[in-house]
């Protein structure tokens, strides 16, 4: 143990951490305003534009501060996290190896003097910050159109009231559902061709993943951010099934529950990384 300690220790840790910071800022000043991303933005600030003409049209504000509390919650669990965040991760997370294989110009990288784990723990990085940078900003800018047009009243809801921390509920959940659906779709990329099918097969466990079993609900992400959600939605048909209310857990617990499997991903990607070929050719 000790010994494994002492090489962990000699290991070029600084070397590797900016060799990360490096392809971040690369892969970041490539991608993230870029007009084939038109559609990230699209999909990431539909509701936003939404919400404004609401704001703007609606003056007679006879729907109190309640009600549009559960249209937001509602917007954030069924769009946001249930389609925008998914399709925008998939988008963005399965062009950093896949994306690159296709223009044929993966190589450059492996050929660089870089780890192939640090290679591929700084395009994830990269589409993390690129993914909860676009997706935080539209949640709050949903969230400050939302309460904007009430004023006084909305004022005191976000600052005095439970709007804040509802807030902040809001962007901790993006920010996990960003990583985890971007570690999954990261790890499809470099296990097959085309990773749409074996996405709408996830969209599908992640639907039905409150009526599973508890110990496969550990493999599911929408399980974790479940327990995290500030406001509850009631709905009614098809939608009950993502509202079915499972054994409560701890915050701490969900947080952690969702990092870890992010985590295990990320470890399979990694050795998946080290074994990579690529054949333009195929491709």
């Amino acid at each position: 143990m000790e010994s494994k300690l002492r090489t962990l220790a000699q290991q070029p840790w600084g070397l590797w951490l900016r060799q990360v910071r490096s392809i971040v800022e690369l892969e970041s000043r490539r991608n993230l305003f870029t007009w084939r991303s038109l559609w990230l933005y699209f999909i990431a600030f539909a509701p936003t534009v939404i919400i404004v003409a609401h704001a703007l049209f609606d003056r007679s504000h006879h729907e109190p501060i309640a009600g549009d509390t559960t249209v937001l919650a509602a917007i954030f669990q069924f769009y946001y996290v249930r389609l925008g965040i998914y399709f925008g991760c998939l988008g963005i997370f399965t062009r950093l190896i896949r994306g690159e294989m296709i223009e044929r110009s993966l190589h450059y990288y492996l050929l660089a003097p870089v780890r192939r784990e640090v290679l591929l723990i700084g395009k994830f990085l990269a589409g993390a910050v690129r993914s909860i940078l676009l997706f935080e900003t539209a949640v709050v800018a949903s969230f400050f159109f939302m309460y904007f047009h009430y004023g006084q009243a909305g004022m005191q809801y976000v600052l005095d009231g439970p709007g804040l921390s509802q807030l902040l509920a809001y962007m901790l959940i993006t920010a996990l559902a960003c990583l985890g659906y971007g570690a999954i779709f990261l790890l499809f990329s470099m296990l097959m061709k085309n990773p749409a099918p074996a996405a709408l097969l996830l969209m599908g466990w992640e639907f039905i993943s409150a009526a599973l079993p508890a110990l496969l609900q550990r493999f599911s992400i929408s399980s974790y951010l479940r327990h995290l959600m500030p406001v509850s939605v009631p709905a009614e048909g098809v939608f009950a099934i993502l509202t079915v209310a499972t054994e409560p857990i701890p915050a701490w617990l969900a947080v952690t529950g969702a990092l870890t499997l992010t985590l295990v991903i990320l470890a399979l990607s990694s050795y998946r990384m080290r074994f990579l070929e690529i054949s333009y050719t195929t491709e």
